[in-house]
């Protein structure tokens, strides 16, 4: 399974190709197709169907991922880690653990079938630090070439930083800070700002790499500030935000969730502050690690690599104060997907995206998303560019749950909005955009188990998310080819008024369950509902 002809150069990809084809001479190994093959998303036509393979060989695990769908958003048709610790000893021996090398064979080996079972495209293989700087690396990928025919790419520290910092932006493409990619032998950073990926470095920062620096806690916190300002000197300080990407920060946020009983453990976009990062970490400190794996289901791999992920955090902190910490569930592997998409692919919103697949996909009747949102559009004229996004989103959502059975069809529909994997979307605007889908099914959320999510919103947006739902609820009525034809609404909030026109020709269409719905609407706006028959 080697990639196929290269289609075109890939930006940004150099260091990768040279880095591959200087290990290949040593095994004879000849391919010019680079790490990335062809620009599997340079079809428009194949963009929402095409399924990638990715296959992430780290330090600490081996991860095959599958996206599926859209591919500005994509789905994660398939994803499976196994916990090698390739890089585990690496320090001291300069060689690969013999038996995470056992173990990451035979999880390719298992990857390679998968992809021949479900009739993939060639998998784009990469490896990072562990294969990168172990004496055996190169063995290592002749053994893994001969027994699979997939083919590892070896990837740099400085390229490893860039294709994460580009997952990253997969997920936010406004996003602006300091990306930080923690893995088993080293610690990535990457500046992010105005969609492009700035300076970067690379440090031996890994959990591998730290438990066997000398002088106990006073010498390991020595030595990660030392070698984090020295990074500094090359990614700047001042960073308003970090941008987590790893097992590790993503264990540690999801403790940190524990801690404070927040109720949404969706750990993209979840933020904390250097305050909640420094108590989550004193309180790792004095727990018993066991109990907190049974709280959180952390894997006790994982659970190992925690205390040092924390003092590093810490000490990342202390360097480049920033305001907030963000969890990212993109990383390298989304990095390498990000890479094939051409510009104006990439300057899609990656929710409406995915909103929009999911429509296509799952919805009664697609299209009428977007002309729901026409229909609504008077109740919106003044919103700002974030309020209308979430309204477009909810209009391409609002169908996507009919199947559900009608008792738990209004939970379905926040759960899809509160837990699925999309990007774009903060737990604010999840939660915001769930209440909105709820109420399209449920004149009221009480007694709901939704309860305790809605506390991340305040008095005022639990509002507008409701007046958004009942809007759904009764345009959903209207909501077919040439809306617009047969009604349209008018919004006076000065004067207090909602008002419905109806042509004459479409006087039936509001029965009994429309009035009733238009007069809930009407009252969530705290205005006068009138209906009148308009001309033509």
């Amino acid at each position: 399974m080697t990639p196929g002809p290269r289609a075109g150069s890939l930006r940004g990809v150099r260091d990768a190709v040279e880095t591959a084809a200087a290990m290949d001479a040593g095994t004879g190994q000849q391919d010019s197709a680079g790490p990335f093959g062809r620009p599997l998303l340079a079809d428009p036509l194949t963009r929402a169907l095409a399924r990638v393979g990715v296959v992430d060989v780290g330090s600490n695990s081996v991860r095959l991922v599958v996206f599926d769908g859209a591919a500005r958003s994509p789905a994660y048709f398939y994803n499976e880690k196994v916990m090698c610790a390739l890089g585990q000893g690496l320090a001291e021996t300069g060689r690969l653990n013999p038996a995470g090398r056992t173990r990451a064979l035979a999880a390719l080996k298992r990857f390679a079938r998968l992809a021949e079972g479900m009739g993939l495209p060639p998998l784009i293989c990469i490896a990072t630090a562990a294969v990168r700087e172990a004496a055996d690396g190169a063995a290592f990928r002749a053994e893994v070439l001969e027994a699979t025919g997939l083919r590892l790419w070896v990837i740099d520290g400085p390229e490893e930083a860039r294709l994460s910092a580009q997952g990253v932006l997969l997920g936010w493409p406004e996003a602006e800070g300091l990306v930080c990619d923690i893995g088993g032998a080293s610690l990535e950073l990457a500046v992010i700002a105005r969609g492009r990926v700035g300076a970067r470095q690379s440090t031996p920062l890994g959990p591998f790499r730290l438990q066997g620096i000398p002088g106990g806690r006073k010498g390991l916190k020595a030595h990660l500030r030392a070698v984090l300002e020295g990074a500094a000197e090359r990614v700047g300080t001042g960073h308003e935000r970090l941008y987590l990407v790893g097992g590790s920060w993503r264990a540690f946020a999801r403790l940190d969730m524990e801690r404070r009983g927040y109720p949404l453990t969706v750990l993209h976009e979840y933020r904390m502050t250097p305050k909640s990062v420094r108590a989550t970490a004193e309180w790792i400190g004095g727990s018993d690690l066991g109990q907190l794996r049974a709280r959180t289901g952390i894997s006790a791999e994982r659970m190992e690599h925690v205390p040092l992920a924390g003092d590093i955090l810490k000490q990342l902190l202390r360097v480049f104060a920033p305001a907030e910490i963000a969890t990212s569930a993109y990383g390298v592997r989304e990095g390498m997907l990000y890479e094939q998409m051409p510009e104006e692919l990439r300057a899609r919103d990656p929710l409406l995206e995915a909103c929009r697949f999911m429509e296509a996909s799952a919805a009664r009747m697609p299209g009428n998303g977007d002309r729901l949102f026409d229909f609504l559009q008077p109740l919106y004229r003044s919103a700002p560019p974030g309020r209308l996004r979430l309204v477009r989103a909810a209009c391409l959502l609002h169908d996507v749950n009919w199947r559900a059975h009608p008792d738990y069809r209004a939970e379905v529909c926040f759960d899809t909005a509160t837990r699925a994997n999309m990007g774009g979307l903060d737990h604010p605007g999840r939660v915001f955009l769930g209440l909105a889908l709820l109420y399209r099914y449920r004149s009221s959320r009480a007694g709901t188990r939704m309860e305790p999510l809605v506390r991340l919103l305040p008095e005022a947006e639990l509002t507008q998310a409701e007046v958004l739902g009942k809007a759904l609820r009764f345009g959903a009525m209207f909501a077919f080819e040439g809306i617009n034809q047969h009604c349209r609404l008018g919004y006076f909030p000065k004067k207090r008024v909602l008002e419905l026109v109806l042509s004459p020709r479409s006087q039936e269409l509001y029965g009994e369950v429309a009035a009733a719905r238009f007069a809930s609407l009407a009252a969530a706006l705290r205005v006068e509902a009138r209906v009148r028959v308009g001309r033509g």
